[in-house]
This record gives structure tokens, C-alpha cells and sequence, in this order.
């Protein structure tokens, strides 16, 4: 579901940048007509570009909601960052978040962090 947001978005981007290279190319008196339907168009895009960026931001406040409500967090090390797939397998249900995400961005990370229901 994310990946069609995203692209629906750049889709939609894509096209706003289109019209707008086209209003650059028309000339206000003589294609006045043309100019505002393009306007119109531009302003229906707009919208829904902003409309699916508040789709997609909700969908990853609530999965940040979640992580921040696990009762344990706290920054994998390097050494755990090397095997971690034998720290994965010795904590169930961790969660490992990466600050260059766009998930640890939103969270505001500065490292790796694992969050978990039990201590790890």
C-alpha cells in the first residue's frame, strides 16, 4: 500500500510539473482560456498531493505510535549490528529501527534502535 501511495504521488507530481512548464510556455492574452483550465488543473493536483502526504504521514505516525509504546527501546550497538540476526533470534518481537528511515526520521533518531516487549 505504501509503494502505490508513493507512486501516486510522483505520478501526480510529475504531472503538476508538466502543466506548469506548459503555463510557462503559453502567452497570457492569447491563450487565456487555455491558462485557466490549466490553473484549475494545477489546484485539483495540489490538493490531492496533499491529501495522499496526509494519508501517508498518518500511516506512519500510528506505526511510530506503536514502536513508542513497547515498554523497551534503546540503541543497538556495533557489535550487536554485526550478528543481527542472532540478537533478532535471541529477543522475540524486536522491532529494529534505522534513523535513516523514513520511520526513524519522523521518530527523530540519532542511532540503529531496537524497541521490544520484553528487556533486551
Amino acid at each position: 500500500m505504501k509503494e502505490v501511495e508513493k507512486n501516486e504521488i510522483k505520478r501526480l507530481s510529475d504531472r503538476l510539473d508538466l502543466i506548469r512548464h506548459q503555463q510557462a510556455d503559453l502567452s497570457l492574452v492569447d491563450d487565456a482560456e487555455k491558462n485557466v483550465e490549466l490553473e484549475k488543473e494545477m489546484a485539483t493536483l495540489e490538493t490531492e498531493i496533499e491529501r495522499l502526504r496526509g494519508v501517508k504521514s498518518q500511516k506512519l505516525s500510528k506505526e511510530a505510535q506503536k514502536l513508542a509504546d513497547l515498554p523497551f527501546r534503546r540503541a543497538i550497538t556495533k557489535k550487536e549490528q554485526a550478528d543481527m540476526g542472532k540478537l533478532k533470534k535471541s529477543v522475540r518481537g524486536l522491532v529494529i529501527v534505522h534513523p535513516m528511515t523514513e520511520l526513524g526520521r519522523e521518530m527523530d533518531l540519532k542511532e540503529m534502535t531496537g524497541f521490544s516487549k520484553t528487556a533486551f
